[in-house]
């Protein structure tokens, strides 16, 4: 069932503000403790221009790999309380990055979010807006399928699959529906429709933002598995179930027990990563141009 219809919205600029307090963090330097994640697998650090944005990005691949798993980061630390906007939306935690890590798949490719990790110096695109109701615009899909390409033209794997945590669900889903070498979604807690989630927390609405669901029937080719936490009151699994629905036949929804939207799901992603993908293995139709 879908989430309740409210008819009146909130201030302005307050998406999904009630997830501020949880994207917050811990104290630290993000950076440092992303290196350090990225370490346990030999993910290195770099940078790529894409469009208006330098995104810092983590690697491990060699050439013509078979798959290529890439990793896409959450919304990050957008707010700092329900009514202000963080100045800067690096996560504390980097959930994707983690993600990465627990991964033992050869090739690896992890892409932070415009704006995360590097510094604004270099990011002069960067405002507020994009990691509020811009978080997932067309310029911002933009830059992330450039940024995916540059790798993809250097690496030429055989097969692209895209992971994406939280808000990077969404982003995967929306580059899906534009790429014609996904070969595999997955997502975590991925807010699969921000209209419906910002129904939910009763927040304002992203009208300039593209919006997963609407792709939908775009990736129904693609084979695809979208894992729920049982006890996530952030995007909750109702959002995840709508758009199995909606992408069906190649689209699984896997609800797991007793996890919340940050629990420690980069505890349980090996085992998580070995559940089948509906349609693997069968010849699916391609979309059409």
């Amino acid at each position: 069932m879908r989430p309740p219809s409210i008819s009146r919205l909130l201030h302005r600029y307050l998406p999904l503000a009630g997830l501020a307090a949880a994207l917050a963090g811990c104290a630290g330097d993000p950076l440092q403790h992303a290196d350090a994640v990225a370490s346990r697998a030999a993910l290195q650090r770099q940078e790529v221009s894409a469009g208006p944005f330098v995104l810092t990005t983590y690697v491990q691949a060699r050439p013509h790999a078979t798959v290529l798993r890439v990793y896409i980061e959450g919304d990050g630390r957008a707010w700092l309380s329900r009514t202000q906007v963080s100045p800067d939306p690096t996560p504390h935690e980097a959930m994707g990055l983690q993600l990465a890590a627990s991964d033992d798949q050869a090739a690896l490719l992890y892409l932070a979010r415009p704006c995360q990790f590097t510094p604004m110096a270099r990011n002069p695109a960067c405002r507020p807006a994009y990691w509020t109701d811009l978080r997932y615009a067309p310029e911002v899909i933009d830059a992330m399928d450039a940024a995916l390409s540059q790798y993809v033209a250097r690496l030429r794997p055989a097969r692209l699959e895209l992971v994406g945590y939280s808000g990077g669900g969404a982003i995967a889903v929306l580059l899906a529906a534009r790429r014609h070498d996904v070969a595999a979604i997955r997502t975590v807690a991925g807010n699969l429709d921000h209209v419906a989630v910002n129904r939910w927390h009763q927040v304002s609405q992203m009208p300039r933002s593209l919006n997963p669901i609407d792709v939908a029937p775009q990736v129904a080719h693609i084979p695809q598995r979208h894992f729920s936490g049982a006890d996530d009151r952030v995007v909750p699994t109702a959002i995840a179930r709508d758009f199995a629905a909606q992408a069906a036949p190649c689209a699984a929804l896997q609800v797991v027990p007793g996890m919340g939207h940050e629990s420690d799901w980069p505890a349980l992603w090996p085992s998580l990563l070995r559940a089948p993908l509906p349609c693997a293995g069968a010849k699916t139709p391609g979309r059409q141009r």
